[in-house]
Order: C-alpha cells, then sequence, then structure tokens
C-alpha cells in the first residue's frame, strides 16, 4: 500500500468466523458490536491490533475478533499484555478482563501495569457479579448481594474500579455502558489515540445472573437523571433539560437545582487534564441515587511511557557499550576453569 492510498476497513472485517457463544441478551455482544465497528476507523491494518485477555465471559472476545489474540490465564492478561508491547511496541494491543478477573485474583498485575503506564488499552467489563461460574458475587458487587457464595448478604465493601485506577496514577480513567452505542465508541476512540495505559470501565448486564445491575443508569427513563455525560472544558450539568448541576459546597460535591435562567457559575467545568487526579478521585465517588453516575473521560493526562523508556534505556546502553558482547559478560569479574 502506497502512501497516497487510504487503509478501507469495514466492520465486518474484524468479525471472526467463530460463533460468538455469550448468553442470549448478554452486555458482551453490544461491546464486540462496539469495539469491531471502532477499530476500523483507527487507520490501522488488521495485523496491527492484538486483543489479550484472561478468564470469564468477557475473556473468549479474542476468539470473536478478526485480529491476533491471546486468551492468556486468570487475572494475568496485563502481565501477558505488557511483555508484548514491550517486545512490539508497534503494535496496539488491547486488554479486555472482568471486574473478578482485574480486581481479584488479577488485582496485583491490574494496579502495576496502571502505574507503570504501558501503552495498553483495557476495557473492565463489570457487571457486579462471576457469571462464568455461574453467580458468585464479585469485588464490584454491592453490601448486602445475596448470591451462592454469600446466602446471607454480602459484607465486603466494593472496588469502585475508577478510583482504583486512579489511586495507582492512571494517565487515561474514562466509563461508558455497554448499550450506550454512540458514548462507547467516543470513549474507545479516545482510548485508542492515548499514549500510555487507557482504561475504560464499560458497565455491563449479566441477564442471567445479575439482570438490571444498572437499571437506575440504564433504563430509558433514568438515564436523562442519573447519567452525567462529563465532556472536557464543559460544566457539570445533567437532569432532565439540563435542569440538576454538581457544585463544590462545604462538605464537598452537591447537587444543585437549576432553575430556568439561574447563574451557573457555581457549577463546576470539568478539566480532564489536570494533574493531579484529586478532582477526578471526587467525581468517581459519585453513585446513584443520591448523585448521577459519571459517563465520559474522567482523566487524560501526558506521562512518559513505559516501553519508550525502555527501549530508550536499551539503546543508550548499546550505543555506549558497542564492543559489549555476551560472551564478554560471562568472563567478567569473578570466573573459574572447570578441568
Amino acid at each position: 500500500m502506497t502512501a497516497t492510498e487510504t487503509l478501507e476497513l469495514t466492520k465486518k472485517d474484524f468479525q471472526s468466523d467463530q460463533e460468538v457463544r455469550w448468553c442470549p441478551g448478554c452486555g458482551d455482544y453490544a461491546i464486540l458490536s462496539a469495539v469491531q465497528a471502532t477499530l476500523p476507523e483507527l487507520g490501522l491494518p488488521k495485523e496491527k491490533f492484538v486483543v489479550v485477555s484472561g478468564i470469564g465471559c468477557s475473556s473468549r472476545f479474542p476468539y470473536y475478533m478478526n485480529t491476533y489474540g491471546f486468551h492468556s490465564i486468570h487475572g494475568r492478561a496485563p502481565a501477558v499484555a505488557t511483555g508484548l508491547k514491550m517486545t512490539r511496541p508497534d503494535l496496539q494491543v488491547w486488554v479486555v478482563t472482568g471486574d473478578g478477573d482485574a480486581l481479584s485474583i488479577g488485582g496485583n498485575h491490574f494496579i502495576h501495569m496502571l502505574r507503570r503506564n504501558v501503552g495498553l488499552k483495557v476495557m473492565l467489563f463489570n457487571n457486579r457479579i462471576y457469571g462464568l461460574t455461574k453467580g458468585q458475587y464479585s469485588p464490584t458487587s454491592e453490601i448486602g448481594k445475596r448470591t451462592k457464595s454469600t446466602p446471607l448478604g454480602s459484607l465486603d465493601a466494593p472496588f469502585n474500579p475508577l478510583s482504583v485506577a486512579l489511586g495507582t496514577g492512571a494517565t487515561f480513567v474514562a466509563r461508558s455502558v455497554d448499550i450506550f452505542q454512540p458514548h462507547l465508541k467516543s470513549v474507545l476512540k479516545r482510548a485508542a489515540a492515548h499514549e500510555g495505559t487507557a482504561f475504560i470501565e464499560i458497565l455491563q448486564n449479566c441477564n442471567i445472573f445479575n439482570d438490571k445491575a444498572f437499571s437506575g443508569v440504564t433504563d430509558k427513563a433514568a438515564r436523562s437523571e442519573n447519567a452525567l455525560y462529563v465532556e472536557d472544558g464543559k460544566p457539570l450539568i445533567y437532569g432532565k433539560e439540563n435542569r440538576r448541576g454538581i457544585r463544590r459546597g462545604p462538605a464537598g460535591l452537591e447537587v444543585v437545582e437549576l432553575p430556568e435562567g439561574a447563574d451557573e457559575s457555581e457549577i463546576i467545568v470539568w478539566d480532564e487534564a489536570v494533574r493531579s487526579p484529586s478532582a477526578a478521585f471526587e467525581l468517581a465517588q459519585l453513585q446513584a441515587p443520591e448523585f448521577p453516575v459519571p459517563l465520559g473521560v474522567l482523566r487524560a493526562v501526558d506521562r512518559p511511557v513505559y516501553e519508550q523508556q525502555v527501549i530508550g534505556q536499551i539503546r543508550e546502553r548499546e550505543e555506549a557499550k558497542k564492543d559489549a558482547s555476551l560472551e564478554s559478560l560471562l568472563n567478567s569479574g569473578d570466573t573459574w576453569e572447570v578441568s
């Protein structure tokens, strides 16, 4: 392909020949559709994409993408993806994981991937349940959740995936919803363009074991009242006819009613590029029904990318010691001859 030719791919080009084997009605279908529709618009050949997953319902994702893929082991997708990105920085590597895979057995790998700022695109499907193993509570299940493993109700305080990511210093943190297709696609594009780790929490429905887990946001009648679309440079306004806003009060963030013609000067204007993650962390804590659920890009900042730094170190040493060899290294320092 010459420089003047345009790479033209379609959604169909990213659909594999494998039968999609999720439960009918699962939110994974919507996410798969959004990803398959978004990747052709990035201007890269299929051979430049790799999808790496761990274990869980979401982790069947690589089978359904007509790209390179790796179905790895439970919780270790970040480690596998990091190794791949270090050796092939030219590839765009997407990590697909779930709330159990990433935040339970994979928690350690997850936080260190984010703090290092490896150039990966991470989608965490959050359905607040273990679906593959038939309905046990997960690290994001709410307190009091009754499941097969918590018949009297869960006593564990749940993780907030956005807060975990922001606490590690992640450079790109966002949230969307499986069925909010235009919004999800726009967030995916932003993530693809970000250098460094781009983390997206995707609220996803498990209609078999945890149906309507996010109905307060997804139901059509509730969306306008409970979904806060966060956009850089725009005020945090939501609700029917945008008559509610978020301002900073004496005790923290609070909801304020905005009658027609009301002064909006107190409403927070969002800035996703603030160096400190504290404001994004505070926003990530908002939950329905007291507050709206923030959706969109909460943080997007630039920081040195891990694989570029490592490659730079290696090249610097190679340039400084052009005559270095493995043989000279093995024979340096204390050596012995065995006869």
